[in-house]
């Protein structure tokens, strides 16, 4: 493929076409005739010598070398579009609207207050939640279907990190710790354990042998807390899992299973005196809630103002956490 000669405008249509993953959809936003779309398709295939998309079902499928392209020409257009259009954004006069993910606990603590910054310095901005499905939300990052991730993840951090070691360079995702937590084991006030922990405290073997809900926002059958236990050789039976912290809260305080929550939620639950919660029995790994976005975004007005709101929350909620600086 010759570059030179390469019409750019087809990097617009192979963009919009991965975002969608559907070829009416980009039509639609490019505002361009479904056959258009399909025809400069087409040439991009000539010029680089792959399919790029095939038909499946209602929309398309990106090939393995589409997959690899897409990000570098979606950041180089936007780092275009922002040289050419001077980005400006007043929250007080802003009627845009940000897409947020995270879990349900996450939400409970800081939507609040965020809500009332809203109210007061942005009153026509909206923001939309969106729930967690995953503990990687790079994907959902990507394609801009979400402007923020926020809640535990471990993997995803230390990647981010790895690559900056490993290469020199900063990654494509960029984080910032907001605050620090710790996740909790919590029964019913009755539970025949609870009723035993004023002469001796929850062990190991107790905690192993009893019933376990399990909070996935996957639906994966197995946690951070069932990775804790297999490096000391143990395992738990997992009775139900769920993929909210406030059913996972009901749950337990009508049944004998025990669950695992963030110690901070547990006042959001309004059930709060229903539970006994007692610390973990074995070591557990720290529990840092980070906000993730693509580093695209890392000089938008607009994105830096949400984030920095978020930021502001964060720190006015939990005072005594010590965040860490941004990779």
């Amino acid at each position: 493929m010759n570059f030179r000669t390469l019409d750019l405008n087809l990097l617009r249509v192979f963009d919009e076409v991965m975002a969608a993953k559907n070829i009416t959809r980009a039509a639609a936003a490019l505002a361009m005739t479904q056959p258009a779309v399909s025809n400069a398709l087409r040439r991009l295939r000539e010029a680089l010598g792959d399919e790029l998309v095939t038909r499946s079902g209602y929309g398309v499928t990106p090939t393995p070398r589409a997959i690899a392209l897409w990000p570098a020409v979606r950041d180089a257009l936007a780092n275009l579009q922002s040289s050419i259009s001077p980005d400006t954004f007043d929250p007080a006069t802003s009627k845009q609207s940000f897409v947020l993910a995270m879990a349900d606990a996450t939400a409970a603590v800081l939507i609040p207050p965020l809500i009332r910054h809203l109210e007061l310095s942005a009153p026509h901005i909206n923001l939309r939640l969106v729930p967690l499905t995953t503990r990687d939300p790079r994907a959902l990052l990507l394609a801009e279907e979400i402007d923020l991730a926020i809640g535990f993840f471990p993997a995803v951090v230390a990647s981010i990190g790895m690559h900056a070691m490993q290469t020199g360079a900063p990654d494509s995702f960029a984080h910032t710790q907001l605050y620090s937590g710790e996740y909790v084991c919590v029964m019913r006030r009755d539970h025949p354990l609870a009723l035993g922990l004023a002469e001796h405290p929850l062990t190991l073997d107790a905690y192993c042998a009893a019933k376990h809900l399990l909070v996935s926002f996957s639906g994966r059958p197995f946690g951070f807390i069932d990775e804790a236990l297999a490096a000391v050789n143990r395992t738990r039976r997992i009775v139900l899992t769920v993929n909210q912290f406030f059913t996972a809260g009901r749950v337990v305080a009508g049944s004998d299973l025990l669950t695992v929550l963030p110690r901070h939620f547990l006042a959001s639950t309004g059930i709060r005196d229903e539970f006994t919660v007692v610390d973990l029995p074995f070591n557990k790994p720290p529990v840092h809630v980070d906000m993730v976005w693509h580093r695209r975004m890392n000089t938008v007005a607009a994105q830096l103002w949400l984030r920095g709101a978020v930021s502001d929350v964060a720190r006015d909620e939990f005072p005594n956490s010590h965040p860490v600086s941004t990779f």
